[in-house]
Order: structure tokens, then C-alpha cells, then sequence
């Protein structure tokens, strides 16, 4: 290996993950000053100088709301995220969710801690006051109930599966599913064509949308009306997807009857009908070493190859390489004539390409190409000054 390549973390990365970037080839650490790679969880970039230097940034974690994703496109930088690979975790957190509200559980383990603690009970007057008090715990059991899922991706088609396999009743509505999950989507499970007929029929429903544009304030004021009274909203996608005041609103009426989320507010956090946890989504042992594992792995791919998969900027690209050639990774907005004008300054430059592909995601597209012959040094700056071209690297 010609050279290696310094990665910064912004966070505490699960050694698992780490294991998997050779120190002969990464040097990491917290305070290398020139990275090509950053791998982060939580820390926010939104504010932070970025330095010429980088290549790409992966997040060990599903969302990137602390990634300025864009202005990296712009650079040329791939962000990487690692979508499934905590989706056990958060399925698991959905499940015990929803027992919790059907339930009672979490109010009914703290009556029972007040009784003890604040009152002082013990023995027959404890057992006397436990009976006593039970009956305004009183819940549900979930066979036979209809629970909504929104976004039927690695956790959302988890969470369906096991939601039928416990006797619910499972709708589900994701425009943009996927072939492969759609194969892993229980056949059991009724796909709906429209939000509004999801909430309509459904007595529980949960999320698992990124937040964008389109999916703020999703959960409103109109689609929770037309919930069955006594619903029950689960949110382990992100805060903002619900209108949280429309929803206190109808836990005040007694139409929603729980709301239970993984995103504390103020307002919503003391409120005796919503079930706050500190955002546990992903805070497993389990979870965090396979998003560390997958996150080191995309980057390692991509500064070593040029590989991109998981990107959440820029489409994936993935060519086996071809022995005895040099790859160019190449990155250029998405419009007419771009390949005609790189494969013709690459034969002016006297290169033969053995290897060749390009994908395009949005306004932005990628080029990986393996080329025979020698590449000069002024190779690069031919290629960059073409028009549209954002950046351009010679991948030893």
C-alpha cells in the first residue's frame, strides 16, 4: 500500500468496528488534524470547518440529520449511514412499546414504586393496596388489535413481521419499498395505498421515516381524528415527524389513549399519557458494534476502492477491480454529454479504459473507471476542468 490514510472519530466507535480498519493502512484517532475519513455517531458537523483533505464521512447509525449532507455533494464527499443494522434493536424497543401502552405498564410499575416509597407500605398492607389499586391499570391485549406501520425499510418490515407473528393485524404503507423488502414483508401483512387510510383503520401506529420535507408534522391534528378512539402512536423515527401538540391535544380528549416515544420534550415528558424513553433506539452493545462494523467496512471500501454503498448523497457504485490498471474515482453533476467528455479526455491522455461505470443520484452522479497505461500527474486537472465536474481522485 502506497499510502495510508489518517481517519478521525468524533465519537466513542465501538472497538468491534475499529478492528476491521488495518493499522498498517488507517491511522485513527480523535485529533487527527488533516482526516481523509471521519467516522462519527451523534456529533453535529452542521457547524464544523470541514477540511480539504476529506473523502468521505460514515455515520455509524441510520439517521444523518447531523450531517450537512448536501454541501458535502457538493464537495464531492459521500456520507455514509448504516441502514439494518440496528433495526433489531429498535424492533425490539417498537415491541416493548407497544406491550407498554397496552398494558399500562410503565404507570403501573410506578404506582407500585409510590406505594412503597412514598406511603411506606409493606406486608398485608402493601399486598392490600396493590390489589386495591390494580384495576385502573387495567389494559389490553394485542391479538386481534390493528397496528399501522409507516416506512417498510430494514426496521419498519422487522417491526410488521413480528407485530403479525404476535396476532396483530398489520398494515403497512411505503411508497418507495424496495424489492428485497419487499420480499422480507411477511405476505400476511396488508400494504395500504394512502397514509389517510392507515390511520383510519389502524388502533396503533408506528413510524420509521427519515425527517425530510415531506414527513415533518406527518402525525397531525386531522389524520389522528380519524383514528379509532383509544389509538396509540409509537414514534422511534424522529421527533419532528409528529405534531406533538396535536398529539397531547388528543391524549387530553382521551381520543389517543398512549403516546409512546423515544425523543423527550418538555411539554410531552411530564405529560401522565406519554411514555418518554431517552432515545434507547439503537443503545444495545449489539446494535452499536454492527453499526461500527458496517460503517468502518463502507468506508474502508471507499477510500481503498472507491467503492460507494449505503451512500445517502450519491448513488452506489460497486466494480470489481481490474488487475494491472490504475481507478479514477470521479464525481460530476448530472447532466447530458458528462461521460463523452471524461472517456474522451482519458484517450487524450492516452489511457485505455479497461473498466467503466457510472450511476446517477438526483443532480449528482458518480464515475469509478480502470484505466491502462500510465496516468500522469496532470491527468487530474484535465479532468476537473470540465464543466460540471466536482471532484476527481486517483485510487492507488
Amino acid at each position: 500500500m502506497s499510502q495510508t490514510y489518517p481517519i478521525q472519530t468524533l465519537n466513542a466507535i465501538s472497538p468491534i468496528g475499529l478492528q476491521r480498519l488495518d493499522r498498517d493502512v488507517f491511522d485513527i484517532g480523535t485529533d487527527i488534524a488533516q482526516p481523509r475519513g471521519i467516522l462519527l455517531r451523534s456529533a453535529d458537523l452542521h457547524s464544523v470547518e470541514i477540511p480539504e483533505s476529506l473523502y468521505a464521512v460514515a455515520r455509524a447509525g441510520a439517521g444523518t440529520n447531523n450531517i450537512p449532507v448536501d454541501a458535502m455533494a457538493a464537495r464531492g464527499i459521500p456520507v455514509f449511514n448504516t441502514p439494518g443494522a440496528n433495526a433489531n434493536a429498535v424492533k425490539e424497543l417498537v415491541i416493548a412499546g407497544m406491550l407498554l401502552a397496552a398494558r399500562n405498564l410503565y404507570h403501573a410499575a410506578d404506582y407500585t414504586r409510590g406505594l412503597v416509597a412514598e406511603q411506606s407500605l409493606g406486608g398485608a398492607d402493601l399486598d392490600k393496596q396493590v390489589e386495591a389499586g390494580k384495576k385502573q391499570f387495567a389494559g389490553y391485549e394485542l391479538p386481534g388489535r390493528t397496528l399501522g406501520v409507516i416506512g417498510l425499510g430494514a426496521i419498519g418490515v422487522l417491526v410488521a413481521n413480528a407485530a403479525q407473528s404476535l396476532g396483530l393485524k398489520v398494515l403497512g404503507y411505503d411508497p418507495a419499498i424496495t424489492v428485497e423488502r419487499a420480499w422480507q414483508l411477511s405476505p400476511n401483512v396488508e400494504q395500504v395505498t394512502s397514509v389517510e387510510e392507515l390511520f383510519a383503520r389502524s388502533d396503533m401506529i408506528t413510524l420509521h421515516v427519515p425527517l425530510i420535507e415531506a414527513t415533518k408534522g406527518l402525525v397531525d391534528a386531522e389524520r389522528i381524528a380519524t383514528m379509532p378512539a383509544g389509538g396509540v402512536v409509537l414514534n422511534f423515527a424522529r421527533g419532528g415527524v409528529v405534531d406533538e401538540a396535536a398529539v397531547l391535544e388528543a391524549l387530553d380528549s382521551g381520543h389517543l389513549h398512549a403516546y409512546v416515544n423515544d425523543f423527550p420534550s418538555e411539554a410531552g415528558s411530564v405529560h401522565p399519557k406519554v411514555i418518554a424513553l431517552p432515545h434507547l433506539g439503537a443503545s444495545t452493545g449489539e446494535a452499536e458494534d454492527n453499526c461500527a462494523v458496517m460503517a468502518a467496512d463502507q468506508l474502508s471500501d471507499y477510500l481503498l476502492h472507491g467503492n460507494i454503498r449505503n451512500s445517502v448523497n450519491f448513488p452506489e457504485v460497486v466494480m470489481a477491480r481490474t488487475p494491472g490498471t490504475t481507478r479514477l474515482g470521479i464525481f460530476n453533476e448530472n447532466k447530458p454529454n458528462m461521460i463523452g467528455q471524461i472517456t474522451a479526455t482519458l484517450a487524450d491522455a492516452g489511457l485505455n479504459v479497461a473498466e467503466f461505470t457510472n450511476k446517477s443520484k438526483g443532480e449528482v452522479a458518480y464515475t469509478l473507471v480502470d484505466v491502462e497505461g500510465e496516468v500522469r500527474d496532470d491527468l487530474k486537472d484535465s479532468i476537473l476542468a470540465i464543466e460540471g465536474i466536482i471532484r476527481a481522485r486517483k485510487i492507488d
